[in-house]
């Protein structure tokens, strides 16, 4: 069933935050996210999901008034788009490019648009950390749709290298992950990589809005800039999560709204 409803930017406030999350990844509580989100990157075949999910994640979104966005990542379903891989940048560009246009002609069927991009996993992370990659993701956004939105882990290359080409970007932070002390991710493999606490996540949400600081697993405070808040899908905490982040927001006057 196609529900041809435009998605509208929910009210203003002076002070706002975009929330964001990863989905259409194949999970069982995507529907259960998306009341407390205001952006859904959904997974385009690729590392997760399909052309079902798409569709079933596209129409979720519309009906909770959720911003749509491409989540593209390596081809890479058995490692779930986590594994590095060394590709030719012409190669990156045609994987970034050929994602997009799948959402995109999804969500022309529905009578909307995509609204940003969120690479995933592994691209994400590298692209964050290598200039030239970073350039090359950017490129792909830009010529699928110069109007969409580039997602970036905040203080990185991916959002440099799209601002320098003129595109949109939104500095990226994170709600469930910790951070080392150059502003980069904790990895996965390493750990404490994951925030699995709610009361950790929300301290950690509050001091990335209210101070642009977020404190390292070394103590050490970073300045972060903090324009959307990813919440990961496949989390063990990830609807626990969004409800209370999304409530203790509202709490201290902080308007949700996507970018």
């Amino acid at each position: 069933m196609n529900v041809a409803i435009m998605w509208q930017p929910k009210e203003d406030t002076m002070h706002t935050i975009d929330l964001n999350c990863d989905m259409g990844e194949g999970l069982t509580n995507d529907a259960n996210l998306m009341p407390y989100i205001t952006s859904a990157n959904i997974a385009c075949g690729y590392h997760a999901g399909d052309e079902t999910i798409m569709k079933r994640t596209v129409e979720l979104a519309l009906l909770n008034a959720v911003a749509i966005g491409a989540h593209p990542g390596f081809a890479d379903k058995i490692n779930f788009g986590r594994t590095g891989m060394q590709l030719p940048l012409a190669e990156v560009y045609d994987l970034v490019t050929e994602q997009i246009q799948l959402l995109q002609k999804i969500s022309i069927g529905f009578g909307t648009k995509l609204h940003h991009v969120k690479p995933h996993g592994a691209l994400y992370n590298m692209s964050a950390k290598d200039p030239e990659l970073a350039n090359t993701v950017a490129k792909a956004v830009l010529d699928a749709d110069s109007s969409l939105v580039l997602f970036g882990l905040s203080g990185s290359h991916s959002i440099t290298e799209a601002k320098k080409i003129g595109l949109t970007t939104a500095s990226e932070v994170f709600a469930d992950r910790t951070y080392q002390n150059n502003g980069s991710l904790t990895p996965r493999n390493q750990p404490n990589a994951l925030i699995e606490t709610t009361e950790q996540s929300i301290r950690q949400v509050l001091q990335m809005l209210k101070q642009k600081m977020v404190t390292s697993i070394d103590d050490r405070q970073v300045p972060i800039n903090a324009e959307t808040i990813c919440l990961h899908g496949d989390g063990v905490h990830a609807v626990s999560f969004a409800k209370h982040i999304y409530h203790t927001l509202q709490q201290h006057q902080i308007g949700i709204q996507s970018i």
